[in-house]
């Protein structure tokens, strides 16, 4: 399981890192499209996205609180807690509603 998560990381490094690089090196002049800047600066956002959703789905023993777990750090990071902050909690509520699904 864990060599999954390496994996998940490598590919998501070297997708970060292509994107990033490849219209640097085919390119010969500075990109002023902002529509072009737009898609180069979210692109990575979207491939983190696109490779962690899955993965906080499947990580906890139950689908609830997995789910509770994704609520819970996604209002956190909505009113702006640290990274670190929204980690803790969500970890935290996961770890409560297993506890609650164990009764």
């Amino acid at each position: 399981m864990t060599h999954n998560i390496y994996l998940y990381i490598l590919v998501m490094a070297g997708v970060t890192y292509l994107i990033r690089m490849l219209p640097l090196a085919l390119s010969k002049k500075e990109i002023t499209n902002i529509y072009i800047k737009s898609f180069l600066y979210y692109v990575p956002y979207a491939c983190l996205a696109a490779m962690t959703f899955p993965a906080i789905l499947y990580s906890s023993a139950s689908i609830y609180s997995a789910l509770a777990g994704l609520l819970v750090a996604v209002l956190a990071a909505y009113r702006g807690k640290s990274l670190l902050t929204v980690a803790l909690l969500a970890c935290t509520a996961v770890f409560i509603v297993e506890r609650l699904l164990l009764l």
